[in-house]
């Protein structure tokens, strides 16, 4: 399963190039464009991403004004994730990706359909507490 994730992100590399984002940055930033603000617990939750992964990542949407990062008045620890206009704008640039990427993948769309809900219930059982 590794080599086929590295193989995906390797096929997601060249469309994601005219961004500026890695794939990490794209996955982020498809939860932002869905939701546009949460809390980067939330996010980090959603977008599966370690303890530590986001922060770095965050700040490198934020440097080119893609997001925003604010700390939550009513808790210090918490820190909102806001799309900005301009991430916001950069979602009609990304449209064609996804069509793109299943393209490359090379599986019909009920194929593309029976894998990707094979594997959110593997993620579900390999998740769920014992």
């Amino acid at each position: 399963m590794l080599a086929t994730q590295r193989a995906l992100t390797n096929r997601y590399r060249p469309l994601l190039e005219g961004l500026d984002l890695t794939y990490p940055q794209y996955l982020v930033m498809l939860v932002l464009w869905e939701h546009r603000a949460l809390p980067i617990k939330t996010l980090g939750t959603l977008v599966q991403l370690d303890y530590g992964t986001p922060t770095p990542l965050l700040k490198r949407l934020q440097a080119p004004g893609l997001i925003r990062r604010e700390r939550q008045a009513s808790d210090e620890r918490s820190v909102q994730i806001t799309l900005t206009a301009q991430g916001a704008e950069l979602r009609e640039r990304a449209r064609p990706i996804p069509a793109a990427a299943e393209k490359a993948v090379g599986l019909a769309d009920w194929e593309v359909g029976a894998a990707k809900s094979l594997l959110e219930r593997l993620t579900s059982d390999v998740t769920a507490p014992d």
